[in-house]
């Protein structure tokens, strides 16, 4: 069975046999390879990729491991960069990755989306580069991502994405940018169930679970957590008898009212707050919890791309590279995450990993082989 890190260089090499440039006398796919390995060490922009790739032990690692014979200047790196197409990048990485995941199960998915800040000067008009990504939240990693132009174009993405990717017999989580019937229609075509945040843009349907849950006693789950001299205390309640609820035929399969009560406590300072939830699944006070905490994990995603790859500060001016830079970012985030779940403690934080593949060449190269190996990943 062919590993998975010669299935992500197959499909690097599906964007470049698909390119509408050709004459020159480099590989798109050498490019893209050696962008990923820089972002596996920790390499932050272009520039320092590109330096680390000149590097004479590098040139050595590269040609052993990828038979990259000659490495193109800094200029050239970028418009090789350039001449990828970012949509097909995009799709072969959402490939990639159901091959890794496999039968893996997927029980909860959370959407959200991105605004890569240091877009902003990149357009006339001044928009950003927002994009919006799905993350197995379980295992933390990203399946897919799909561009949109502003925040509200997230709306039309989250539907793209759920015919673009495998969802099938999840819970699809999304906050209240995306609690309306055709974003339900489309996790439920989909073959999944949703749970969606609701908020004041459905302003009736959030009075309704409001008043219910403040005025009748419901099954309910509760958690305490210290940190930081923090208290916080989390109740979730449900309610899967929603005859009464006025309206609840607009969405696909409505089957679950809930509501979280999340209460902090610090230095004797109380606060609280409410959250209320649709689903298409019956669930227990326990599993909305659950299925809502895990929510937060795509946020953890975000932070990890702003952290260790500065992603919000890169200048670079060309929207295409940009797109490119994101989804190269996230295939070395995954890739960095499997290592560490399976070979690493779970303390061992992220810029460990990537500082050890950029100093010692030989631990990248067993760090690459544990991808190249045909086991299975997920024992």
């Amino acid at each position: 069975m062919m590993g998975i890190f010669d299935k992500l260089h197959e499909q690097m090499k599906v964007v470049e046999s698909e390119s509408n440039h050709n004459g020159y006398w480099y590989s798109i796919s050498n490019a893209l390879i050696i962008l990923v390995c820089g972002m596996l060490c920790g390499q932050k922009s272009i520039d320092d990729i590109h330096d680390w790739a000149r590097s004479t032990p590098t040139r050595r690692f590269l040609l052993e491991q990828f038979g990259i014979e000659r490495i193109f200047c800094r200029a050239q790196f970028y418009n090789i960069l350039k001449c990828v197409d970012a949509d097909k990048f995009k799709l072969s990485f959402a490939c990639w990755m159901k091959f890794v995941l496999g039968t893996q199960a997927k029980k909860t998915i959370a959407v959200d989306g991105k605004t890569v800040c240091g877009t902003g000067k990149l357009t006339k008009d001044g928009s950003v580069l927002h994009i919006a990504s799905a993350i197995v939240s379980e295992l933390n990693l990203v399946i897919g991502s799909v561009e949109c132009g502003t925040k509200t174009g997230e709306i039309a993405a989250f539907r793209e994405l759920m015919e673009l990717l495998d969802v099938s017999e999840s819970v699809v989580v999304a906050d209240a940018l995306h609690c309306n019937p055709k974003s339900a229609n489309a996790v439920i075509e989909a073959g999944a169930d949703y749970l969606f945040v609701v908020k004041d843009n459905q302003p009736s349907l959030k009075d309704d679970i409001e008043f219910y849950f403040q005025n009748e006693n419901s099954p309910s789950y509760t958690t305490i957590e210290k940190n930081g001299g923090r208290i916080e205390k989390r109740t979730a309640y449900v309610c899967n008898e929603i005859e009464w609820l006025y309206g609840k035929d607009r969405f696909a399969n409505l089957s679950c009212i809930g509501a979280i009560h999340r209460e902090f406590e610090k230095d004797s300072n109380k606060s609280s707050q409410w959250h209320y939830y649709i689903s298409s699944k019956t669930l227990s006070s326990q599993e909305l919890l659950t299925h809502a905490r895990l929510e937060w994990a795509v946020e953890s995603m975000h932070w990890l791309l702003d952290v260790h790859y500065a992603e919000d500060k890169t200048r670079v001016w060309d929207m295409n590279v940009q797109k490119v830079l994101n989804t190269a970012r996230k295939i070395a985030l995954n890739m960095t995450r499997i290592f560490k779940s399976a070979s690493c403690s779970e303390r061992t934080p992220f810029t460990s990993i990537m500082k050890e593949n950029l100093f010692d060449l030989e631990k990248f190269s067993e760090f690459l082989n544990f991808f190249r190996g045909d086991g299975n990943l997920w024992n």
